[in-house]
């Protein structure tokens, strides 16, 4: 049998790849960025110094994510023109102002004050250097805001009127606040701290598992476990809004998400598991569960889910691949509620710090959240199909005329590039989680040098009081978690 991709199926094979290695690296710094400012909150009131351990160690994995972040995503921008000039010419002037904005606002925030936040621990003041970070973390939060505001008007587009083949707008308002525009930023920013608290959390585990007992690893273990505890099911339950409106924006893609083939009257059931086949356009082997379709889709006994059978065989989102990229997201996003009461658990019974299981368990569920985040990112993607901009212009009238070598030579360039340059990214970062924050007798050490002629002096908590040993016993650290 033979196959072959056309330029087109390329094109689109290589914006997955590229934006599936660039979509992890901001969310990973949108979380770690607000975790730090926590931190050092933390640090400023209460003047604990393994508060500032923990900011020094995350802050050196935090600029090799922002620095990985930047670069995938300046690529990513150059293939809408290289790749996509159809959709650049079409929704340029509404995706093009957008994408600026984000740049004007939130790049440039976020650049004007990372050296600060890296560099000026004992060049500016505590309540300075604190702003400066402060300043970052909001500004990672002002571009996801612009750029789910872009993705968000392509899944439910308003606000414009298409003028002699182009997107003109009308009105702002709409076009930002389009109608799911606030459940998909609250679901991606709650995901991008979920990610986070779960790297940070296998990194606590990692070196419990090792034997260390001290306060900096106790406390963002804990920190990063009762995030978890509150944000993994505040996602279920903004993920179940937004899962209400996109039935209603976006029917065929919820039809496809669950398989469904026929409208049921009288109640959908839900298919728990089954092999969705586009073109027999039935879901084989189904475990099916009466109702429940209808109580999580529409909140009532009896409500109708429309069918894919209800729509134009050319319109039909690859049921195949939805069914599978949801059941892996919700069923991830499960465990982590687990993780999450079940940390809950040991620590009301003081066995937190001592269970080697759920700390194997918080080291396994490491990556999941990347690993979420990617098949809820495919499903979305993918379940706006054939669609680029949702039932105005479709996917294949975007594509740039390129050849199918052009774009087999830049994709096979990307891999290979992708792969020894973020391959070396990731394994950096692993290197510096492995390390773990400085114990307290490395304090004096692991601290940034002070310049000659410091803006302030350097803060005193960097270093051990004269007054005291220079490394702690063990049990004097471990009461610290509790101070």
């Amino acid at each position: 049998m033979q196959s072959s991709l056309s330029a087109f199926d390329l094109a689109r094979l290589q914006f997955a790849f590229t934006v599936s290695f660039h979509i992890v690296f901001p969310a990973l710094s949108i979380g770690l960025a607000s975790f730090i400012a926590v931190l050092e909150a933390c640090w400023l009131k209460t003047r604990k110094p393994f508060y500032k351990d923990l900011c020094l160690f995350w802050s050196k994995i935090f600029a090799v994510a922002f620095g990985m972040g930047v670069v995938s995503g300046v690529v990513m921008s150059y293939q809408f023109g290289t790749n996509w000039a159809g959709f650049s010419s079409f929704a340029g002037p509404v995706t093009g102002p957008l994408l600026m904005y984000e740049v004007m606002t939130a790049f440039f925030l976020e650049a004007g004050f990372l050296g600060i936040m890296l560099f000026g621990w004992n060049r500016v003041s505590p309540r300075a250097h604190f702003g400066a970070t402060l300043m970052v973390a909001i500004g990672t939060l002002i571009s996801t805001f612009w750029i789910l505001a872009s993705n968000s008007w392509m899944q439910t587009p308003q606000g414009f009127k298409v003028v002699d083949g182009h997107v003109v707008p009308t009105d702002w308002f709409k076009v930002i606040f389009n109608p799911s525009f606030p459940y998909r930023l609250a679901h991606m920013a709650i995901a991008a701290f979920i990610v986070a608290a779960l790297v940070v959390a296998a990194t606590g585990a990692w070196h419990l598992l090792k034997g260390r007992r001290d306060a900096a690893v106790k406390k963002m273990f804990a920190m990063a476990l009762g995030l978890l505890l509150v944000l993994a099911p505040l996602q279920a339950i903004v993920g179940d809004a937004h899962g209400l409106n996109t039935r209603e924006y976006q029917p065929a893609k919820i039809a496809a998400i669950e398989g469904i083939w026929d409208t049921e009257q009288g109640g959908t059931a839900l298919n728990l598991f089954g092999l969705p086949d586009m073109e027999a356009e039935t879901t084989r082997y189904a475990v099916k569960i009466p109702h429940l379709g209808s109580l999580i889709l529409t909140h009532s006994w009896d409500g109708e889910i429309k069918g894919l059978k209800s729509f134009p065989a050319e319109e039909r989102p690859n049921s195949t691949l939805l069914f599978w990229t949801f059941r892996v997201m919700v069923g991830l996003g499960i465990l982590m509620i687990v993780l999450g009461v079940a940390g809950w658990w040991l620590h009301r019974r003081g066995t937190l710090y001592e269970s080697r299981a759920f700390q194997r368990f918080a080291l396994a569920m490491g990556p999941t959240g990347f690993v979420t985040l990617l098949a809820g990112w495919i499903t979305t993607e993918a379940g706006r199909q054939p669609w680029v901009v949702y039932d105005v212009m479709r996917t294949s009238q975007a594509v740039s005329p390129l050849t199918t070598q052009q774009v087999s030579v830049s994709l096979m360039t990307f891999v290979v590039v992708y792969f020894l340059v973020f391959g070396t990214g990731i394994y950096y970062m692993l290197k510096l989680m492995r390390s773990g924050p400085a114990l307290p007798g490395e304090r004096a050490r692991s601290a940034p040098a002070a310049p000659a002629a410091p803006i302030a002096p350097a803060p005193r908590i960097a270093s051990q009081p004269a007054s005291q040993p220079a490394r702690r016993p063990t049990r004097a650290a471990d009461q610290l978690i509790d101070a």
